[in-house]
């Protein structure tokens, strides 16, 4: 490697945001990140940290908390992180976006869904045709609010608004924070509504439109190279966790397992096309 070029060390985020994952579901969350982003972050002369996102969103606690560390990092190592969208950075996928101090896109990103949902299922009916009887006991009024085995109660609703009333306000908050006067002033930019990457620079929400190479190129010398970060390999080339190698038996409760939770991460990537 040439001792005259700039590296770049490269996060590349792809996935919903949630705790925990598998070896067959591709998730992302401070479990999963942090030792990659420890290792960019330690490129003692690299003067940026370049951060790729591919989310729909996902966790809005691991959304943040992949935010603060990456935050928290940038200024430790007093290095500028550049985020690029690829297909979409929406929801908590933009959260994470705005740890950027600059984030560009493709003309054809999706960017934006600053809002909040919650999404379930209601058995109580198939449950019936089937004979089958819920039996649910609970010390606390609240325990058991919005059971899918049970009808929705009117009240059960009512909270779970509030409190998503309170995770939107977090999110719409720390945006205003990020973006400052770089915002548009649009009443559908904390709608929820999302966008595609010429009108998001347009409404604030990204800085300008390009791809990684092209850009890190201009910014820091033709001589600039880009080096992924990745995990790191066991002695056998496999994708080491956490814990150790993946093992044949968490791969297989993988596959069996979850398939209402892999239908709702579908749903957020087809929400946006994908």
């Amino acid at each position: 490697m040439r001792s005259d070029s700039t590296i770049i060390p490269v996060v590349r985020l792809q996935g919903t945001i949630m705790s925990g994952g598998s070896p067959l579901r591709q998730s992302l969350s401070l479990a999963s990140t942090a030792s990659l982003f420890e290792k960019a972050f330690s490129y003692k002369k690299s003067p940026a940290v370049a951060i790729s996102i591919n989310s729909p969103g996902g966790s809005p606690v691991q959304s943040r908390l992949i935010y603060k560390r990456i935050r928290d990092l940038a200024e430790e190592k007093k290095k500028r992180v550049i985020v690029f969208v690829e297909d979409v950075a929406a929801s908590g996928g933009y959260l994470i976006a705005l740890a950027g101090d600059e984030i560009i896109a493709d003309p054809s990103s999706i960017v934006g869904s600053i809002g909040v949902v919650s999404a379930g299922f209601g058995f109580q009916e198939m449950i019936k045709k089937i004979g089958v009887e819920r039996r649910i006991h609970t010390a606390g009024q609240n325990k058991a609010i919005l059971d899918p085995f049970q009808p929705e109660k009117k009240e059960d609703i009512e909270r779970l608004k509030a409190l998503q009333l309170e995770i939107h306000e977090t999110f719409i908050n720390l945006v205003k924070e990020r973006r400052g006067a770089k915002l548009a002033d649009n009443e559908e930019l904390f709608t929820g509504a999302f966008w595609a990457g010429e009108r998001g620079r347009a409404l604030g929400l990204v800085d300008g439109i390009g791809d990684m190479r092209s850009f890190m190129k201009q910014r820091y010398g033709e001589k600039t190279m880009l080096k992924l970060i990745s995990q790191p390999r066991s002695l056998f080339g496999r994708r080491m966790t956490l814990f150790g190698a993946d093992q044949a038996g968490e791969m297989a409760a993988s596959a069996a397992a979850g398939l209402l939770s892999a239908a709702e991460e579908q749903a957020l990537w087809r929400r946006f096309g994908l």
